[in-house]
């Protein structure tokens, strides 16, 4: 073994320990955190206390979890064994459901609601949320690079969303959905729903 490959071997069991540490501090904070899951700090959390994460998730880094506003139960659950990559971020007023064992690319969003914007004479910020509308993204879905989920939506079981689409409506299980908006262009073989 090289000296580089040492050096880049050390930092990784580095980055791999920081992380950990990060999560097992944090996990009390959350209403439930499942043995093995992992944060990759930096990473911006609002409204832990509304969060559940399962078993043997990884959230990478300068994500952000968001449950804005206080109020009772989880308004947000990712499932066990999902994947989400760096730069994501997932916002929940009410209800936000990631399935079991979905992978997101970087740079995803997905949202229960969106920013209220009607009073013409007050800055957009300070306006608050529109009324939430729950989103599921079913088990073992695919969210590619720069995927957006617009409240109301449901991406099922198995089903893949292509790099750069907007999804406005729901995309059926086992199907590959892409574009602004995104549409349906190829049912996968699977199980029937």
């Amino acid at each position: 073994m090289s000296a580089s490959e040492a050096f880049l071997d050390a930092y990784r069991a580095g980055v791999r320990a920081r992380a950990k540490i990060f999560s097992v501090a944090a996990s009390r904070a959350f209403a439930e955190f499942g043995a093995a899951s992992v944060l990759q700090p930096p990473i911006r959390i609002t409204g832990e206390d509304r969060i559940s994460i399962g078993r043997d998730v990884f959230v990478g880094s300068d994500s952000w979890l968001d449950v804005p506003e206080p109020g009772e139960g989880i308004a947000m659950s990712i499932g066990d064994g999902t994947s989400i990559s760096g730069h994501c971020v997932l916002s929940a007023l009410s209800s936000l459901r990631i399935g079991r064992k979905v992978l997101m690319a970087r740079n995803v969003y997905i949202s229960d609601h969106n920013h209220a914007f009607d009073d013409t004479g007050r800055p957009i910020i300070d306006q608050g949320a529109s009324q939430p509308s729950p989103v599921q993204i079913g088990d073992g879905a695919w969210l590619g690079e720069n995927v957006i989920v617009c409240p109301g939506v449901t991406v099922g079981k198995g089903a893949v969303v292509g790099a750069n689409a907007v999804v406005l409506s729901d995309v059926p299980a086992h199907s590959v959905a892409v574009g602004v908006p995104a549409r349906v262009v190829r049912t996968l073989p699977g199980e029937a729903e």
